[in-house]
């Protein structure tokens, strides 16, 4: 009696499992071992920042140097892992269909594809992807050596990058080569949702607000303008400036020559007072300047901060394109875009924000528009003005009078105090929604303003202040 062969475990016909089905088996479970870590991967190197991994690189964290490698050049070796998590994915599912479809036929393969998809997706993706969101430090700095193992690959890593390649020819553009990033408003919305959590306190994410806000301020927007500016003759004595100083409160002066756009140096209170000292009250104040810095009136007012604090210096005249003196800036009103209005004894101001009865608010003309939006919960527009004053002057189009007024962005303007041919203080009212409500003088204006249509302003104004 001969013997037969056989290439796998026997028993009846149909129970028979080959050596091709244990193998299949066998590279499916790989497979989806292999798709879990590469997903676990995928999501720590997404989700951990380079300043992290700095960190723990300074911490000597097993890993870490590797891993901050990594990092600097993430959409190199990002790209490989989603090509070879793909791959893990379809083989997966190629050898399960073939496998199910040799025994079961094509009854088995709808059963087969919910099984595989479950089984996938809880232990390929959901399990590795929820610990790595929970444990990001370490399952980043665990996988770092494998993904640059990964990234060595000239292979894996030329498929991967002609893949791209053929996508940014489907859909042209420069992409997203930096990698994951962060922009301001999702800073700015992240502050706010910390504030609301109670992690930070309200002056932080205001704190938080102002130093984003600071790098895209320019110069003209903080300084002094032209007309409020006090400066001296060159040929005032020495005794006279002094009584300026005093009068004014002021420790630097600008001295001008022919007129005020002929700056010709800066006057130190404490250069004063020594020239007085030493009898030299009566000599022309020309004989103690120190001298003027200019910069454009569009210069950034965080290169100007870094400039004032390298070169020692507190107070520079702002020129305008034309090279006339458009006003001054100091260091002082630097900070205060950082940290708030700075007041000491000297200093009396009017209020920039006045409640008044009814609702109604009572602002500087010089404040600026995305402030009055932020203190009023308005929408007033944007355009080749700062200040709420410059608003009003762009939509009468002629210098006003008392009492003139526009209505824009849900909102009316009226001149209350003038200067001259000066708007000193604005009074703001918001407009009712009747349908008989006068249209807007100028272009249309923008969306009713947060508060709802008919808030009072006084009110939010005083708490914003707060």
């Amino acid at each position: 009696m001969n013997a037969t062969c056989s290439t796998g475990s026997t028993g009846d016909d149909g129970d028979i499992v080959t050596t091709g089905e244990l193998v299949g088996s066998a590279a499916v479970v790989a497979l989806v071992m292999s798709a879990a870590v590469l997903a676990l991967a995928e999501t720590a190197l997404t989700h951990l920042g380079r300043a992290r991994a700095a960190a723990l690189a300074e911490d000597g964290r097993k890993g870490a140097a590797v891993l901050l490698r990594l990092l600097d050049h993430r959409e190199r070796v990002l790209n490989p892992v989603l090509l070879l998590l793909l791959t893990c994915h379809l083989g997966a599912a190629t050898i399960i269909a073939v496998l199910v479809d040799h025994r079961y036929g094509e009854g088995g393969l709808a059963l087969a594809f919910v099984a595989e998809l479950a089984v996938i997706f809880v232990l390929a993706e959901a399990v590795p992807k929820t610990y790595a969101l929970l444990e990001v430090d370490r399952s980043a700095t665990r996988v770092a050596p494998f993904v640059h193992a990964l990234s060595l690959v000239a292979p894996l890593r030329w498929l991967a990058r002609a893949l791209v390649g053929l996508a940014n020819v489907l859909i042209p553009g420069k992409g997203r080569s930096a990698g994951p990033a962060v922009t301001e408003e999702e800073l700015l919305a992240l502050a706010g949702v910390a504030a609301d959590s109670e992690v930070i306190d309200v002056s932080e994410r205001a704190l938080i607000e102002r130093t984003i806000e600071f790098g895209d301020t320019v110069v003209r927007e903080v300084m002094v303008p032209r007309p409020d500016m006090i400066t001296v003759p060159a040929q005032f004595r020495v005794a006279d400036v002094i009584e300026v100083v005093i009068l004014n409160g002021y420790s630097r002066l600008p001295v001008s020559g022919e007129g005020i756009d002929d700056i010709v140096g800066v006057a130190y209170a404490k250069d004063l007072m020594r020239a007085e000292r030493d009898d030299r009250g009566d000599h022309a104040v020309s004989h103690v300047l120190r001298p003027a810095r200019f910069v454009p009136e569009t210069k950034r007012v965080a290169a100007l901060l870094r400039e004032m604090q390298a070169e020692q210096y507190h107070l520079a005249i702002a020129v305008d394109e034309y090279g006339g003196t458009a006003g001054l800036v100091t260091l002082e009103d630097l900070i205060e875009e950082l940290v708030g209005e700075i007041v000491d004894e000297y200093d009396v101001e009017d209020p920039l924000l006045e409640p008044l009865p009814g609702g109604d608010v009572r602002v500087n003309a010089r404040m600026n528009i995305d402030e009055v939006n932020d203190l009023l919960g308005a929408d007033l527009p944007e355009g080749d003005w700062d200040s709420v004053g410059g608003l009003l002057f762009s939509r009468l189009g002629h210098v006003p009078i008392a009492g003139e007024a526009v209505e824009v962005g849900g909102l009316r303007l009226q001149a209350d105090r003038l200067q001259g041919r000066r708007i000193s203080r604005i009074r703001i009212s918001r407009l009712s929604c009747s349908p008989d409500a006068a249209p807007d003088a100028g272009p249309k204006p923008g969306p009713a303003p947060k508060a709802g249509p008919s808030a009072p302003l006084g009110t939010e104004a005083a708490a914003a202040s707060e």
